[in-house]
């Protein structure tokens, strides 16, 4: 008995150091967000990944893990994204979370948390869009530290406040949070999607696949 006792304290002790390590991780960078900490869809947790685009209440979830840096990401973005936007997300139909898989290199973690910086501000989306229609080759300078900062005063966002939260770093735990994520998922190149219903089931799409396929799973699903 003495035994079993040592070993259910242990489970407890466990779990609450997890809980302290996600308040903690909360306090490290979204305190002033409110973050939903249970937030998921399906089996991927998006608690740090992007505010909802779209109707909370859509029977539908696009997942999309991605990087600023990826030029397949601009793709879709560019030729896939427009049509799904109209055709599900504006009716109700679907809405959508982006996650990062910031991999591609040493920039792709600063534009990951520089969007979050720009989140606090109330325009994730705006500065999102910016970076996929701004983006150049990987690595040339077109996501540096000063590139982003300029991003955001061409949105008009507090500079003083973004330049604080983007210079502390305040959001790189966010983004290695949901890079872990993304690989627990098997999301092993950008972008990768999994599409999830409010049945939950969830199906995988791999690249920058054309409308015609995301229509075929989307219709499937609802």
């Amino acid at each position: 008995m003495k035994k079993k006792g040592i070993i259910f304290g242990g489970i407890v002790a466990a779990v609450i150091i997890g809980i302290i390590g996600a308040a903690a991780l909360m306090q490290t960078g979204s305190e002033s967000l409110n973050l939903d900490m249970g937030r998921s869809h399906g089996t991927v947790s998006t608690a740090m990944g992007s505010p909802i685009l779209g109707s909370e209440s859509a029977p539908i979830t696009i997942i999309e893990f991605g990087d600023y840096q990826c030029n397949q990401c601009y793709n879709w973005f560019h030729n896939t994204k427009p049509a799904i936007f109209e055709n599900y997300i504006e009716t109700g139909k679907a809405n959508l979370v982006f996650v990062d898989l910031a991999v591609l290199g040493r920039d792709s973690l600063k534009a990951a948390t520089a969007s979050y910086c720009a989140e606090e501000q109330g325009q994730y989306w705006e500065y999102h869009d910016l970076l996929y229609n701004s983006q150049e080759a990987i690595n040339n300078g077109w996501a540096n530290s000063e590139r982003l900062k300029a991003f955001a005063f061409s949105l008009g966002l507090d500079m003083e406040l973004f330049e604080s939260c983007f210079d502390s770093g305040k959001f790189n735990k966010r983004v290695q949070f949901n890079i872990n994520e993304a690989k627990k998922q098997g999301a092993t190149g950008t972008p990768t999607f999994i599409i999830v219903n409010d049945k939950g089931q969830q199906q995988k799409i791999g690249g920058a696949q054309p409308y015609a396929v995301f229509k075929n799973v989307l219709d499937s699903m609802i």
